[in-house]
């Protein structure tokens, strides 16, 4: 791909891959160290430490994206990534479970600012504009292989090592992205041409609220962690609890969520050339929705098994990937390749702000409640995401929307709704 020819993107990406994967093997280890400090209330310290995240990430994100264009930026990167090697490298030693919140808290808040940042960064070093339309897309590819992969490589490296030694790991990652930015030319920032600060912070945001089929995509944000977060935060008590299983299987159960994703993930691209987006994306919502669903009717009635688990992660694995891969297209074909930064991190804010939802009903209701409670609250809302989004994003839009995505141009901003 000529984009890959060029010598600093090449680099500046390989620093984003290999600090995205840090952070996941990093999320499987929380989990275990969670319920080394909590035991059976691992739960809700997962979930209290992956809210202060969704938290730091809604805020920073849309402030970082605002004004990186008046901060040195390669000292900015490199600042980021020293501080979460420090932060990673300092998890396995702590005994409290308020150390886990602080520590995550500037590991998240390190991250939340460095995607903006990178996105950027991108716009100067990348000055074609359909090469830059690549490199935003094969940023959300990172993104999605992270989630789908990293439980993947967790679960091999728990096969033969403790979980403690996962955090060193991130943290030489962290070190060699830090390395990569160091040796990547990055342009002095350029103004922005808005002058108000909460413009510039809001302006992705508006306009996803006032575009229809983007308010679609806000809908399925919610679907997606609604599901996810029955993995993420519940993995971790239910197999070791409920299953009876080691710290590995937690690990090869998150990859079987993964599997899911990657195999959907790798059919995805054939598939879009003959289905709408808005098709695929549905059918999506409508398999977590059955995910969730049967997952709370087996647990409510004691049907606990190492397939049945397995199966249903596979599935919602798969149905997330179905929502999260066609995204990108959808962003690319509703505004100018120059507004591209503003909706991606909008993006990035908005589903973040779904998991905050999300997050504290799967970690603190399902420890006061338990999981038959906790996951009919998270079914509900699968099921009413997936409603909104199919009310929201109507046919007649989407054809329109598809259109744009063909032909690369962007949909204007607002548009009748059709029924």
């Amino acid at each position: 791909m000529r984009l890959f020819k060029i010598r600093d993107y090449r680099h500046l990406f390989s620093a984003q891959v290999i600090a995205l994967f840090g952070t996941g093997l990093a999320t499987v280890a929380l989990g275990l160290l969670a319920y080394d400090l909590a035991g059976p209330l691992a739960g809700q310290v997962l979930g209290t430490a992956l809210t202060i995240k969704m938290v730091l990430y809604v805020v920073i994100a849309p402030i970082a994206a605002a004004y990186i264009d008046r901060l040195p930026r390669r000292a900015f990167l490199v600042t980021l990534d020293v501080v979460r090697a420090a932060v990673v490298l300092a998890l396995p030693f702590i005994t409290e479970v308020w150390h886990v919140y602080v520590l995550i808290g500037l590991l998240q808040a390190s991250s939340a600012a460095f995607t903006p940042t990178f996105q950027a960064v991108i716009l100067d070093i990348v000055t074609d504009t359909a090469d830059y339309t690549r490199a935003l897309s094969a940023s959300q590819v990172a993104y999605t292989m992270e989630s789908l992969l990293s439980p993947v490589l967790a679960a091999i490296a728990l096969s033969f090592m403790s979980f403690s030694w996962l955090f060193l790991g991130t943290s030489l990652g962290f070190v060699l992205s830090t390395l990569l930015v160091v040796s990547t030319r990055i342009p002095n920032a350029r103004r922005g041409t808005r002058s108000g600060a909460w413009d510039r912070a809001t302006s992705g945001i508006r306009t996803f609220l006032r575009t229809p089929r983007l308010r679609g995509v806000m809908a399925l944000n919610l679907v997606v962690a609604a599901a996810g977060s029955i993995v993420i935060v519940n993995t971790v008590t239910y197999v070791r609890d409920e299953l009876g299983g080691s710290q590995s299987a937690v690990a090869w159960m998150l990859a079987a969520s993964g599997a899911g994703s990657l195999i959907a993930a790798l059919t995805l691209p054939r598939v879009l050339d003959r289905i709408a987006e808005r098709t695929v994306m549905l059918i999506g919502a409508a398999i977590l929705s059955i995910a969730t669903i049967t997952a709370t009717a087996l647990t409510a009635a004691g049907i606990i098994t190492w397939a049945g688990t397995a199966i249903l992660w596979l599935l919602i694995g798969t149905g997330m990937a179905m929502i999260v891969t066609p995204t990108g297209r959808i962003l690319r074909g509703s505004v100018e390749p120059t507004r591209l930064p503003a909706v991606f991190a909008a993006q990035f804010s908005l589903s973040h702000l779904a998991w905050l939802l999300t997050y504290p009903i799967a970690g603190w209701l399902g420890t006061a409640m338990g999981l038959s409670m906790t996951w009919s609250a998270l079914a509900v809302l699968a099921v009413a995401g997936a409603v909104a989004a199919r009310s929201l994003w109507t046919r007649t839009e989407a054809r329109g929307s598809a259109r744009a995505v063909a032909t690369s141009r962007p949909l204007p901003a607002i548009r009748a709704h059709a029924a």
